[in-house]
């Protein structure tokens, strides 16, 4: 089936993105406003690192704390909006959303423009941390929805700027205050919710990160993607023509799936159950997503705490040759032999990346890193370094670094906390200057855990499921038929997982089962893994705990965000079907 590109009315919000982190392509903001009809222009510039980093900015100076990169793409786009009429929605004022939005009204004062600023605030719990139980953060803040964006739209503002807002809000917030929305349509603000949680990551949603990437003809620029939200909370994910990238099933339910948890993706307005979504393809670069069903929101919200750990350095020795286990092994005694004092962690880590026979010198080498942790800065410093250094002409043949030795650094960590939602004081500041608070939601609904797994840790193996169950089998990897995206949560990693067919899915839900994914994935063995089945996208999504430590500021793991685990994942080799096979499979070939 396909369809048109639907004139804009009032039936259809046309909400385009811009940025997915802060560091994103400098350029979007003017591709998008170029690129074809927009009535909302969103950037999501915040990230539990991005906090950590905004919170030492503001610790220098209290006039910083948001995303500066914000101003650059306003000074070379303010003019270009305004004469489109594009409301722009961003929460590029983090920790000081008023300071972002007074720099915002003195570059339009200075370009001669007349443009109303809004400012959503009240998420930095920081000054009532202690009271609050939450302790001495670097920064605390809640994580609001989007009833005051939705109010700064009713006032007519052009620009509206946020600090810290669920990713989804910056979309959910336009779409209640276009189609009048009341806050208990849970359905409507639920369909809301997934077209934001699509497109907030920018072009993850047009073929980014895809697991399946070679499929998409060019992926050189990829376009920025756009939903258009109907009156009934259903959209449709595309992009402006002749942009690079696609949008396709899998690009959309690859980004569905990413840094989520279980069926339910709460939100301070409502949660999302995950397990109601459909998606279909509805022409080229278009994917209708229906059905989602909404709950009532939980009664308390996330508030994310970041806080300087401590310090950090870390150094990595390259092993060449033979005797690699040998040579790892007498590197570290030698280095924690030569500390005069030993830092309060000290953590080993060795890649076997070599290979026999190797044919260059990459090929025969391995990797050892070592990461010091501790409260004291000198302890981490040249102290640390300079005995790994010192050992260079009498350790292991061929030792090198592939780093020179350096001086610590200050490390934070993110721990997630939980407060009544009647805590923070969600405020919107209108373009008159008129302060208005957002009360709390009436109605809220605790996040009950729902039936279980069969496929759960310890349940082993469903009946008459696996390979077994379906014939004749050829040692692959298991990304030969099965994609997948992973991401972190605080010190908690998700890998989810997909496939195009229902004669797949009932393979892969019977065969990935918790105890299998433990196996083909060794570091996750002694952590607490949870499955979460969403068969109407043919998905399974797990949740590792505790595998990325205190978050990523703190994880000295080789892929410190689980960016990479799903992809890891799929290079396993299993036993596949070879009836499920799009093409003959040559054992070993990656």
């Amino acid at each position: 089936m396909t369809e048109s590109s639907p004139t804009p009315s009032s039936d259809v919000l046309r909400v385009g993105n811009c940025s997915g982190f802060y560091g994103d392509r400098l350029s979007a903001m003017r591709e998008m406003l170029e690129g074809g009809p927009l009535d909302v222009l969103t950037g999501d510039y915040l990230a539990e690192l991005t906090m950590l980093i905004l919170g030492r900015d503001r610790a220098k100076d209290p006039a910083l704390g948001y995303a500066r990169t914000f101003l650059r793409q306003l000074e070379d786009c303010l003019g270009l909006a305004h004469e489109k009429g594009v409301r722009i929605l961003a929460n590029a004022g983090g920790l000081n959303p008023h300071g972002c939005a007074t720099a915002v009204q003195d570059l339009a004062t200075r370009l001669g423009l007349g443009v109303k600023v809004a400012v959503v605030d009240g998420d930095d719990l920081t000054t009532r941390a202690g009271e609050l139980g939450l302790g001495a953060p670097l920064a605390a803040n809640a994580y609001l929805g989007g009833l005051g964006i939705a109010a700064a739209c009713r006032a007519g503002a052009d620009i509206v700027i946020t600090g810290r807002v669920t990713d989804a809000s910056v979309v959910v917030g336009p779409a209640i205050a276009h189609f009048g929305w009341e806050r208990t349509e849970f359905d409507a603000i639920a369909g809301a919710m997934a077209a934001g949680h699509v497109i907030e990551c920018g072009t993850q949603a047009t073929g980014g990160n895809l697991a399946f990437f070679r499929e998409i003809l060019d992926l050189t620029r990829p376009g920025f993607p756009i939903a258009e939200i109907r009156r009934d909370g259903s959209s449709v994910i595309t992009k402006h023509p002749g942009t690079g990238g696609a949008v396709t099933v899998d690009t959309v339910v690859s980004q569905l799936l990413y840094e989520v948890q279980d069926v339910r993706y709460a939100g301070p307005d409502a949660v999302l159950r995950l397990d109601s979504l459909t998606l279909e393809q509805h022409g080229p670069d278009r994917v209708l997503v229906t059905g989602a069903r909404g709950e009532a929101p939980p009664p308390d919200v996330k508030v994310s705490c970041t806080r300087v750990g401590g310090y950090r350095n870390e150094l990595t020795f390259v092993l060449t040759g033979l005797d690699i286990d040998a040579k790892a092994d007498l590197a570290r005694r030698q280095v924690e032999a030569s500390l005069s004092v030993r830092p309060a962690e000290l953590t080993w880590t060795l890649a076997r990346t070599d290979h026999d026979d190797p044919d260059t010198q990459a090929r025969a080498a391995a990797t050892l890193t070592v990461v010091a942790r501790d409260p004291d800065e000198a302890k981490v410093g040249r102290a640390f370094s300079n005995a790994a250094v010192e050992i260079a002409l009498a350790s292991y043949p061929g030792c090198f670094l592939t780093n020179p030795p350096g001086s610590g650094s200050a490390y934070g960590i993110f721990e997630p906390r939980f407060l009544s939602q009647d805590v923070p004081v969600h405020t919107v500041t209108l373009p008159s200057g008129e302060r208005q608070s957002i009360e709390p939601p009436p109605t809220t609904r605790p996040l009950e855990p729902l039936p279980g797994d069969p496929a759960t840790a310890g349940a082993g193996e469903a009946p008459e499921a696996g390979s077994a169950a379906y014939g004749m089998t050829v040692r692959a990897p298991l990304g030969t038929i099965v994609g997948a995206r992973s991401g972190d949560k605080g010190g908690n990693a998700n890998v989810g997982l997909w496939v195009r067919s229902q004669d797949e899915f009932a393979w892969l839900d019977g065969f990935l089962t918790v105890d299998r994914l433990r196996d083909l994935l060794p570091e996750t063995r002694d952590l607490t893994v949870t499955r979460t089945r969403l068969p109407r996208i043919r998905a399974l999504n797990f949740v590792v705990e505790g595998l990325l430590g205190d978050g990523v500021a703190y994880a000295a793991r080789f892929d410190p965000q689980a960016k990479a685990l799903g992809e890891w994942l799929r290079a396993r080799h299993v036993d596949l079907p070879t009836r499920l096979l799009p093409a003959p499979v040559e054992v070993g070939r990656p």
